[in-house]
């Protein structure tokens, strides 16, 4: 991180940026996988934003024009989404919208980190990604042994890189947030859902390292929150929906752990 930027100052640029989200509902067109749908919109709906999730490929250039960012996840790699992607990559690059990768399971299908390696040269804003798909993208980009950094360097994007503790990292700069609840492990397409909200805050916030500290920060502040009332995994997924619906600038004040 930035010696001129503290905890603190990243603290207070999230609650700016949550509120602008909430006054200006910025629609977030997700091409995410069969697992991640209805979470991922309600994930996006708690935080004030709006999903769209149309993968038709006569219209999701349409879609993707009109929304203010994009998620591309690869988590259900068929026919539909391998023709969508490129075509909803091509509108947010026209019409000057951020997008998002999120490479998951990169690491597990040589085909699928093939495409992932691919799309990091067209333009990512950021890349959300855990610590074995940063290593299989690294390698396939030829970076040897590097990380998120080099990662950063070699697509020229922020990359997100969630686990026990997230981290942040764009050229120089980097962040680590080590909030979250044991239990959001438990739930599925949780992180995809990040995904979702990463490229929520890259709409309303033009420096994507920022906006990945923002959106990194409110997430797992919200988990904190309602894995404190949750009884298991069951009962989390609505306190987290609350807890994010609920989140604001005293409890993020309160509770944020970044360095």
């Amino acid at each position: 991180m930035s010696d001129a930027i503290t905890g603190a100052d990243h603290v207070a640029d999230a609650a700016a940026r949550l509120e602008q989200i909430r006054a200006e509902a910025p629609r977030i067109h997700c091409i995410t996988n069969l697992a991640a749908n209805v979470f991922t919109a309600n994930v996006l709906l708690a935080l004030g934003a709006v999903p769209s999730l149309t993968l038709a490929r006569e219209e999701v250039a349409d879609f993707v024009s009109g929304s203010r960012a994009l998620l591309v996840n690869l988590g259900t790699l068929d026919g539909e989404r391998r023709q969508a992607i490129p075509v909803a990559i091509a509108a947010a690059r026209q019409a000057g919208r951020p997008w998002i990768l999120d490479p998951v399971f990169a690491n597990r299908s040589p085909g699928r980190l093939e495409m992932a390696a691919a799309l990091c040269g067209q333009g990512p804003a950021a890349i959300r990604a855990n610590g074995a798909e940063v290593a299989a993208l690294a390698q396939a980009l030829r970076l040897g042994e590097g990380g998120a950094r080099e990662l950063a360097l070699a697509a020229r994007a922020c990359v997100a890189m969630t686990g026990k503790r997230d981290q942040v990292c764009a050229g120089e700069r980097k962040a680590e947030i080590s909030n979250g609840h044991e239990l959001m492990d438990k739930v599925t397409a949780m992180g995809c859902a990040l995904g979702a909200v990463l490229a929520a805050f890259c709409a309303v916030e033009s420096d994507p390292f920022a906006a990945a500290v923002q959106a990194l920060t409110v997430f797992a502040v919200a988990g904190d929150v309602a894995g404190e009332q949750a009884k298991g995994p069951g009962s989390f997924v609505p306190a987290f929906l609350d807890a994010l619906y609920a989140i604001d600038q005293e409890t993020l004040k309160k509770r944020a752990l970044i360095a």
